[in-house]
């Protein structure tokens, strides 16, 4: 009962970020693909006869370019720190360190 939760959870997790994910099987193996381009791809992860294991390296894969992405430094240009302090004096000027009526 437990692993078929875990399972979906690891489908529901790719589906998301790719969800026209489907599955190939050729003389390989099990792929997830999306389009033409295997999710896994990558990372250089390896092929494998298991769908389950297939499922689980799309995730990983998911998994890694989120963090990626997020901590990425060409990603952080100055117009995303601009606005992000603009954000928080917005924030400290409405509290309790703002103007005072």
């Amino acid at each position: 009962m437990k692993i078929e939760i875990i399972k979906e959870r690891i489908k529901k997790r790719v589906l998301r970020d790719h969800p026209k994910a489907y599955v190939d099987h050729d003389s390989n193996g099990f792929k997830i693909m999306t389009g033409d381009k295997v999710i896994a791809e990558d990372y250089f992860l390896p092929n494998t006869y298991d769908l389950d294991t297939a499922w689980e390296y799309a995730a990983l894969a998911c998994k890694t370019t989120q963090n990626f992405n997020r901590s990425h430094p060409m990603r952080m240009d100055l117009s995303n720190v601009e606005g992000k302090l603009n954000r928080i004096n917005k924030r400290k000027n409405r509290g309790r360190y703002g103007k005072k009526k």
